[in-house]
């Protein structure tokens, strides 16, 4: 069986094939890379993005026949078209496995980084790399027995120029035993319901481990907000979960309202970005808090947890909830907020039909 590289493992010879794909080398083949030439000659950057996604049509990244396995996803986009609308909520990312005609991941493709609301910022995790600008990048394995499609629909208002991609892969000579097929799914609530837990999964069947999630929060009422409980209800649990957490912000490696010292010795939060866990984004940090997008926005905050060292296993049926309570002067209560959600994981094919995905109005930021 074919395992990711590791540091400890680098220096032990595999079996398979190196692939990538590109604009430069659309379909992965062995001595096709960088065959289109350009104003600087044969083979000079004739072909280094796809120019342009018009409005409502879908790009194919890639379309591989396996057995493989994904290794390595960089992709980067402008951040906002020429009206100056940001682009990364309006552009779908979907992948499918083995001829599937249901996509396992389905997400925003900012979101898919980590980078919500339509705004692109740096992210230092283990599998989820964003560097400046908008150069994103996904370390999570994906493997496939016989074939994988990546595609990003172009559900902007207009069209969509210059997106680059880089799309590494390993060519296998069989399909790898006991191997989970890679998911990720987008939800949303605009207005979460009081006393009634946000989703981030539901439906999920059949074996697999749960392994990241990524929360972005848009606050819609004034005090602390991070005292909601994760909860993961694991085969057949029904009115309480088997795994849940003391607070939001514990479950994503924080403490005391992610509190700290500013310059000026005032108490507010602090944002951070850790290999398994961080706190990356808040839309009153200085520096943006002066952006008319930003400061006539109710306060914007991105936070992610990857399950890398501590995946959480089912074997049945997963359920994975959040609860909406904060706090205030008056103490704890529940509230009511802006939640939308990514949810990673790895489970056994066949998976059930995601809910139907949101509108592209319905998935900007407010």
């Amino acid at each position: 069986m074919f395992t990711p590289f590791s540091m400890a493992g680098l220096s032990t010879l595999r079996d398979g094939r190196s692939r990538a794909i590109t604009q430069e080398n659309p379909t992965g083949q062995k001595g096709g890379g960088g065959m289109v030439g350009s104003d600087l000659g044969p083979s000079r950057k004739g072909s280094p993005c796809i120019r342009v996604i018009p409005k409502g049509q879908t790009a194919t990244l890639a379309s591989i026949q396996g057995p493989g396995i994904l290794t390595h996803i960089w992709i980067t986009v402008p951040d906002r078209t020429d009206a100056g609308r940001y682009v990364l909520r309006d552009l779908v990312l979907r992948m499918y496995w083995n001829g599937e005609e249901t996509p396992s991941v389905e997400t925003p493709l900012g979101d898919f980084f980590l980078n919500g609301f339509g705004r692109g910022y740096r992210i230092q995790s283990q599998p989820i790399v964003v560097n400046p600008k908008n150069a994103m990048n996904c370390y999570f394995p994906m493997p496939f027995d016989h074939g994988a499609v990546i595609t990003v629909e172009n559900q902007h208002g207009g069209d969509v120029p210059g997106l680059f991609y880089q799309i590494d892969y390993l060519e296998l000579d069989e399909p790898q035993p006991n191997a989970g097929a890679f998911h990720a799914q987008w939800r949303r609530e605009p207005v979460t319901r009081l006393q009634r837990d946000y989703v981030i999964l539901d439906g999920v069947q059949g074996k697999g481990h749960y392994v990241g999630t990524f929360i972005a929060l848009q606050s819609l009422e004034r005090g602390w907000w991070g005292e909601g409980e994760m909860k993961f209800y694991l085969d057949g649990d029904a009115q309480y979960p088997t795994i849940c957490g003391t607070g939001m912000e514990d479950y994503f490696g924080g403490a005391w309202s992610f509190g700290g010292m500013d310059a000026q010795g005032n108490m507010q939060e602090q944002t951070f970005s850790t290999p398994y866990m961080g706190y990356p984004f808040y839309s009153r940090d200085t520096g943006i808090q002066n952006e008319f997008f930003m400061s006539e926005c109710p306060p914007m905050r991105a936070l992610y947890r990857f399950h890398i060292p501590d995946p959480i296993l089912f074997d049945r049926d997963l359920r994975v909830t959040l609860q909406q309570i904060g706090g205030d002067e008056r103490g704890l209560r529940e509230r009511q907020d802006d939640l939308s959600s990514v949810a990673y994981w790895y489970q056994q094919e066949p998976h059930n039909p995601f809910p139907a995905f949101p509108g592209v109005l319905e998935r900007r930021a407010r």
